[in-house]
């Protein structure tokens, strides 16, 4: 008879602190954070999140809406941080690959208003200064918080469990995308996408290539997704509607670039989301787990 082998799955609760101390460590390194300490700091939000929803059938309600609202809260306050430098990267790459376009569009005051904010003023920094201020005192506290949070009978069944939970939510909602791909709908994908992502971080210890295979390809498709995103929050900040008659020639014209931008990001996603997604896939399957005693 063959003897049963036992896998641990990683540990919940020092993964997660770890990521409060990271983004703490992060946000020390200067007054007005950059671009990647912003990206790095939000992601580290979003693997704490999806590291809650894991367990949240398993610790204290209280608890678990406390501090997923905190890390959302910071999430929210870096948001605009991050927006802005990014849409302005965006149009300064359409600027050199159509300058002829960008002459033509010259007058336009909100695209100027984004090119040209390169140095915030003293009132932004100051804005910038006390939402930093509000996130070092929520990072303490949540930290504090989960210093003391029980975790210590976590049961890796139920785990799985969610774990599976997280993929069918992302089944479904890529079924809707695929369907109505509209920007509600890829949103929503992408953010159950990254869910299950962080997710799988804690189940490497049962088929570690297999299970590092699919967070790569996560990766990628969210990516590509959170590109396409990117462009549609531009689209909204220029504040552009196809039916207007308002629109200049120009306009129009730089929208459809973005457009076949964003067809372009679709084009990577769909074959790899079908691959991991398809209706009616078995998760355990996909990830080739054989070994399910702990």
């Amino acid at each position: 008879m063959i003897e049963p082998v036992y896998i641990k799955l990683k540990d919940i609760k020092p993964a997660l602190s770890g990521y409060i101390r990271e983004a703490q460590e992060l946000l020390k390194r200067s007054e007005a954070p950059d671009e990647k300490v912003v990206h790095d700091v939000r992601v580290l939000m979003k693997k704490s999140r999806a590291t809650l929803k894991l367990v949240a059938s398993q610790i204290d309600k209280d608890s678990y809406e406390r501090d997923i609202g905190s890390f959302r809260e910071v999430g929210r306050l870096m948001c605009s941080w991050r927006d802005t430098s990014v849409q302005r990267k965006i149009l300064k790459d359409l600027r050199k690959k159509f300058p002829a376009l960008f002459i033509a569009l010259h007058d336009n005051e909100k695209i100027e208003a984004i090119l040209n904010k390169n140095d915030p003023s003293v009132a932004a920094l100051e804005k910038m200064k006390n939402e930093l201020f509000q996130i070092e005192d929520i990072l303490y506290k949540t930290g504090y918080r989960i210093r003391f949070q029980t975790m210590n009978n976590i049961d890796p069944q139920n785990l799985i469990k969610e774990l599976e939970r997280a993929y069918l939510r992302v089944v479904d909602i890529y079924l809707a995308c695929r369907n109505k791909p509209d920007g509600g709908n890829l949103h929503e994908f992408r953010k159950k996408s990254k869910d299950f992502l962080y997710q799988l971080y804690y189940f490497r210890p049962l088929n570690q290539p297999m299970v590092k295979s699919l967070e790569k390809k996560l990766d990628g498709l969210t990516r590509n997704l959170g590109k396409f995103n990117d462009l549609t929050q531009l689209v909204r900040a220029l504040g552009y509607k196809y039916h207007s008659e308002t629109n200049s020639p120009a306009m129009n014209e730089l929208i459809i670039r973005m457009r076949e931008m964003q067809d372009l990001y679709l084009k990577k996603v769909w074959p790899v989301a079908f691959k991991i997604f398809c209706p009616g896939q078995k998760l355990l399957n996909l990830l080739g787990f054989k070994i399910l005693i702990f």
